[in-house]
């Protein structure tokens, strides 16, 4: 009987370093979370931190001294940030809407016509606030589905009707979607027009297909109408040759940046910041890092062999970049001006987003995503306080 055990024991993790040697993605195996859990960000280690990275030091209600504060916490993996004046609101993958009002944290549903996927990275994403959202009381989602067995995205139109919200109509649907590289960022830009991210949906050589929306910057009229002034006719595109773009933000001049996540496995790393042109071609997956090749934009900058797995950004008065880094688990500020990239923030684990308002900068955690090592009060919506 032993001897039967001792053969099964190792039949068992022959399996499983079987599965180990199948995985393309060499950041730590996660445990199986409670819900959807993404399989590839970037893969590699954080690049290096210089030695002022900030102390986050433990927090105390209304001492001074704390790294931050908590405004919510028990997030089930949330994904963006968005303000309504002093409410918060925050999307989370599985499919719901959190809504933080001072102390008070509601759970509120979300009524879709199409169910969320939530398989892998996917999920419910963007949220994006309608600029008149406190006479409309509507705000823009994208969302993964599956539909005649395919996983797709769609953008979709919603309206808060008290605790809940309700879908009013899709702006568009059928984008490529997977497990992995589903983008799913939106904001509105000076031109009050509609952007979103979209990932190639593991699929590279979409991202060069112009004819396809995957792996692109796609832009909108806030009626879901292609403009007038799109680079391409009759198209949303509006830039093409993205792997997985995950931050979207203008500076004061009008200049329009975005992170995205690099190659996974060998070589890995190469997170990007690109600047985005109109019609601009970013070379994923002909080119990355330094590499150039005619018609190709290379970004302004890359992490080299290293990954950080950029997400969502922001832009401070200061024409400086903030990234919420997930594989690099710190907020990352960039200056165009010197090309420097720090490390401001650390110590929490995984961040998602990041987002500026009156001067004081908010940070979600996403350590429920599978991938983190979560605490019994993860995931926390922050405030930072010692940010210089």
């Amino acid at each position: 009987m032993a001897v039967t055990k001792r053969i099964a024991a190792l039949v068992m993790i022959s399996v499983w370093l079987s599965v180990l040697a199948a995985c393309d993605d060499n950041e730590p195996t996660a445990l199986p979370p409670t819900t959807n859990a993404p399989a590839n960000e970037a893969t590699n280690a954080p690049v290096d931190k210089p030695a002022e990275t900030a102390t986050n030091n433990p927090v105390e209600p209304g001492d001074p001294s704390a790294a931050y504060e908590v405004l919510a916490e028990e997030l089930r993996i949330p994904w963006v940030i968005a303000f309504d004046g002093d409410i918060v609101y925050i999307s989370e993958r599985e499919g719901n809407i959190v809504k933080v009002d001072g102390k008070e944290m509601t759970r509120q549903s979300v009524n879709l016509l199409k169910n969320v996927h939530g398989q892998g990275e996917g999920g419910f994403l963007g949220l994006l606030l309608a600029p008149d959202f406190g006479q409309s009381k509507t705000a823009y989602a994208y969302h993964t589905y599956e539909e005649n067995g395919r996983v797709l995205n769609r953008v979709i139109l919603l309206k808060q009707n008290g605790d809940q919200w309700d879908e009013v109509s899709a702006l568009l649907e059928g984008i490529p979607g997977a497990a992995n590289h589903d983008g799913g960022r939106m904001a509105i830009g000076p031109d009050n027009l509609l952007y979103i991210t979209t990932g190639d949906a593991q699929q590279k050589e979409l991202a060069q297909d112009r004819s396809s929306l995957a792996g692109k910057i796609l832009r909108m009229t806030l009626e879901g109408k292609v403009p007038d002034g799109n680079p391409f006719p009759d198209s949303y595109v509006y830039s093409y040759g993205h792997r997985n773009p995950q931050g979207l933000a203008w500076n004061q001049e009008g200049v329009m940046f975005n992170t995205e996540h690099g190659p996974s496995g060998d070589p890995g790393g190469h997170d990007e910041i690109n600047i985005i042109e109109a019609g601009g071609n970013y070379g994923w997956p002909n080119i990355y890092g330094d590499q150039q090749q005619k018609g190709m934009i290379t970004p302004v900058y890359h992490t080299g062999e290293e990954a950080i797995a950029p997400s969502g950004m922001t832009i401070d008065d200061n024409n400086r970049l903030l990234i919420a880094a997930l594989r690099g688990e710190a907020l990352y500020r960039y200056d165009p001006a010197t090309k420097a990239m720090d490390v401001v923030f650390e110590g929490e684990g995984r961040l998602r987003d990041v987002k500026m308002k009156d001067g004081s900068i908010y940070v979600i955690t996403n350590n429920t995503d599978g991938r983190g090592t979560p605490s019994e009060n993860d995931d926390r919506l922050l405030l930072l306080k010692n940010v210089k």
